[in-house]
């Protein structure tokens, strides 16, 4: 199933790009795709790491939630920077992560790095852990109550 979504991909991406829908280029679309395909299996990133398809229904409850995340907490950052005071408090935090997963722990580190006032500085897949620099002890805090790594482990779906 995930090679014939990825095939259809990458076809309907060569008709979108073509603009043409003549035999001959809807013939060349879909040796081109087939080939590309054989070449992914064979490099390795055809795999289902390097096309989740899987996880597209579950994204699209996640993705709107995280760009909700990414909004407040840029309206949070906002708030410090124009403040008279400036109180910014940084803070740099171990995080526990529940993923199992390395494509759940680097969407958790990316999610927290998307997240404005918050940088995932290190990800360690050993320990389960992501060290994360924070604007702001209220930053730190909010990722300490795994809010997001229980959205995370959800969108990851039962990997092991």
């Amino acid at each position: 199933m995930r090679l014939l979504t990825l095939i259809l991909v990458m076809f309907i991406y060569w008709l979108l790009l073509s603009g043409h829908y003549t035999t001959w280029l809807i013939v060349s679309g879909v040796l081109c795709s087939f080939l590309v395909l054989l070449a992914g299996l064979r490099l390795g990133y055809a795999d289902e790491e390097g096309h989740p398809i899987g996880q597209l229904a579950r994204g699209l409850i996640y993705w709107p939630w995280l760009v909700k995340e990414i909004i407040l907490s840029a309206l949070d950052v906002t708030k410090l920077i124009l403040h008279p005071s400036l109180p910014i408090s940084p803070a740099l935090v171990r995080i526990k992560a529940s993923q199992k997963s390395a494509m759940g722990l680097t969407t958790y580190a990316n999610s927290i790095t998307l997240t404005p006032g918050t940088i995932s500085s290190r990800v360690s897949s050993h320990d389960h852990e992501i060290t994360v620099h924070a604007i702001s002890h209220s930053s730190a805090m909010g990722l300490a109550d795994g809010k997001m790594d229980g959205h995370v482990t959800w969108f990851e779906g039962n990997k092991s």
